[in-house]
């Protein structure tokens, strides 16, 4: 491993500690030659899940490699300003990319992927849910949100007539 600091290939490794429950090693780092400490993470090289987008206006469906960061920059827009901790957030995206990885799958729709965060969101927060459905469902109108509004009342409305604790 180079030293990122003055490029030598040769330190000492100081710690080790496991991370994402076990999937990944933390290893603290001495180059030999500056003395300077950095940190590295190892782990596991997994197969490369490719996601299929929608058509476009030419009909075409593009195709890119998954990417978590991207997954929970979108969670986080409509997590914002909820009380939801990144924890949390953190803990949809590994559970969505464990279930994509999981399915032994090269490829995955774009709308799979949409269809699970909704799910996770649905049950955690009702303001989160809307917002990302209002930008997956590409909602063009206001009567699209009064819908899943209404819709979101009507199960509560369910949930509290049969007994289920809500909120």
């Amino acid at each position: 491993m180079k030293c990122p600091y003055c490029r030598f290939d040769d330190d000492a490794v100081l710690d080790s500690r496991p991370m994402q429950e076990g999937t990944a090693i933390k290893r603290r780092r001495e180059c030999k030659h500056c003395g300077r400490r950095f940190t590295t993470f190892e782990t596991i090289e997994e197969m490369q899940l490719i996601v299929v987008k929608k058509p476009g206006p030419d009909g075409e469906s593009r195709r890119e490699p998954f990417d978590r960061a991207k997954l929970l920059r979108s969670i986080r827009v409509a997590c914002q300003k909820r009380s939801i901790s990144e924890e949390t957030l953190q803990g949809i995206v590994d559970d969505i990319d464990r279930t994509l990885t999981n399915r032994l799958e090269k490829e995955v729709s774009s709308t799979d992927i949409g269809e699970l965060v909704m799910d996770h969101l649905h049950g955690l927060d009702q303001v989160a849910y809307v917002r990302f459905a209002s930008v997956y469902q590409a909602f063009e109108d206001a009567t699209q949100f009064r819908d899943i509004v209404n819709m979101l009342r009507k199960q509560r409305t369910r949930k509290k007539d049969s007994g289920a604790v809500s909120e």
